[in-house]
């Protein structure tokens, strides 16, 4: 795996990329994470077969931070790093796959990305305008904090517990992640969706011609798979929600060889479209 950085914007961006030579796939955090948990696609079978590409958003990981806060960490500015990356690296064909955060900063991108391949969002639910947060998301503690630009380690804690299934031990990376993020990254994204600066994710889905894959952890305690599920998407991937059994909101990380076979599947079925 290597690690390039370009410029996007006003923002320096790292870019993890795989071994592979095959299809390319643009891969997107979550929110106050970063392209290391990505890892368990990056560094398997997945990663030296196809060219996966996991980019740190601007205020994570090894990317800087955002000189503009109120306009880069939005979902239209996260929207812009995204389309960036894929035109300096050559990968407007690629599949673009985001989770949580990065699921609905993908969607924002969708129809910027004519291109594309597809597209594969997991642990996130596409918000209309105004959001229907209550139906897309399922009550945790963790929304309390969700916004806060500081976090004590009681809070940091209540924000991991909700990634992973209940019981399961947090991983120190991710711990370290979110200590990292710059913490205007979490207030200012909030503050943009209460003002509804963003575009319509349930209208993009809705009218998406493209493939989208929809992959949802069994024990998420985040999304609510049955919002989801209400939604109009003609284009969605084998018609229903792909369910990841033994994980929550983060089965890249928690089942990795179960979400690498689906991302796999969806590689293929869009090649042989």
């Amino acid at each position: 795996m290597k690690i390039t950085n370009i410029a996007v914007g006003s923002c320096t961006i790292a870019c993890h990329e795989s071994s592979g030579k095959g299809a390319d796939v643009l891969l997107v955090h979550a929110n106050s994470l970063s392209a290391r948990e990505y890892q368990r696609q990056l560094e398997s079978p997945l990663g030296e077969t196809h060219h996966l590409v996991a980019i740190d958003l601007p205020g994570h990981g090894q990317s800087s931070n955002a000189p503009d806060p109120v306009t880069t960490y939005t979902f239209p500015g996260y929207a812009d790093v995204i389309t960036g990356v894929a035109t300096q690296l050559g990968l407007e064909q690629a599949i673009f796959v985001g989770w949580s955060l990065g699921g609905c900063a993908v969607l924002e991108a969708a129809p910027r990305l004519s291109e594309a391949a597809g597209f594969l969002i997991f642990g996130s639910s596409p918000i209309g305008i105004p959001a229907a947060m209550d139906e897309a998301f399922l009550p945790h503690p963790a929304m309390r904090v969700i916004s806060n630009v500081e976090l004590t380690e009681a809070e940091l804690t209540w924000f991991l517990d909700c990634v992973f299934k209940p019981g399961t031990v947090i991983p120190d990376l991710f711990k370290e992640d979110v200590r990292r993020t710059d913490g205007q990254a979490r207030s200012n994204l909030i503050r943009s969706v209460q003002l509804g600066k963003y575009r319509d994710q349930v209208n993009v889905v809705a009218y998406l011609r493209k493939p989208l894959a929809i992959v949802h952890g069994e024990e998420d305690q985040i999304v609510n798979a049955a919002y989801i599920s209400k939604l109009a998407i003609p284009t969605l991937w084998r018609g229903e929600l792909q369910i990841i059994k033994g994980a929550g909101h983060a089965p890249n990380w928690e089942q990795p060889e179960q979400f690498n076979a689906v991302l796999e599947e969806f590689i293929e079925d869009t090649r042989t479209r």
